[in-house]
C-alpha cells in the first residue's frame, strides 16, 4: 500500500478551546477543550479523543470481521476507559486504555465468530499504532454478557 496522509487544521478559539477542521468538507468541525482548571471542559480533550479513536477503530474492525462471515452483530457498543498516570519524569501520560466491545446479538447467532475474533485486531490501524507505547486491554462480550475474548495489554516496548 502506498503511503497515505490526511490533514486537519486546529484554530484556537479562546484559552484551551480549539476548533478542528478536517480535510473532508463532509466532516463537520469539532471543538476541543481541556477540563478545568486549565480549560472549561466544553469539548473532548486529546486524551478522550485518543480513547475514542482506539475504541472506534476496534469496534469498526470487529464489525467488519464479523460481517465478512455474513453476521450482523448490531447494534454494537464500546466502553473505553483511559487511565492517566505519571512517567519517570513526573509528567502526566496515558498509561492504559481499556476497551469493552459489546455485540448486539448472542454469540450463538454468529457464524465463524472464532475466526473473526482471532483476526479483527490485526486490522485496527489506530490500536496497532497506539500499542507501540500504551497498554491496551480489549474484552469482547455478546449481548447476553458472555465474554467471547479478552486480550490483555501487551507490554509496550
Amino acid at each position: 500500500m502506498a503511503e497515505e496522509s490526511f490533514r486537519m487544521e486546529l484554530q484556537q478559539l479562546a484559552g484551551y478551546r480549539f476548533t478542528v477542521r478536517f480535510d473532508d468538507p463532509a466532516i463537520p468541525p469539532l471543538n476541543t477543550d481541556e477540563p478545568p482548571p486549565l480549560g472549561t471542559g466544553t469539548g473532548p480533550n486529546p486524551a478522550r479523543l485518543l480513547g475514542t479513536a482506539v475504541a472506534n477503530c476496534l469496534a469498526a474492525s470487529l464489525l467488519f470481521a464479523l460481517r465478512k462471515y455474513g453476521n450482523d452483530p448490531t447494534p454494537m457498543r464500546a466502553v473505553v476507559t483511559v487511565t492517566l498516570g505519571r512517567n519517570a519524569q513526573g509528567r502526566t501520560r496515558v498509561t492504559r486504555i481499556g476497551v469493552e466491545l459489546v455485540l448486539g446479538v448472542p454469540a450463538a447467532s454468529l457464524k465463524h465468530a472464532d475466526r473473526a475474533l482471532a483476526q479483527y485486531e490485526d486490522f485496527c490501524v489506530v490500536t496497532g499504532s497506539v500499542r507501540a507505547g500504551i497498554d491496551v486491554d480489549v474484552t469482547v462480550r455478546d449481548s447476553l454478557g458472555a465474554q467471547l475474548r479478552a486480550e490483555p495489554a501487551l507490554a509496550a516496548p
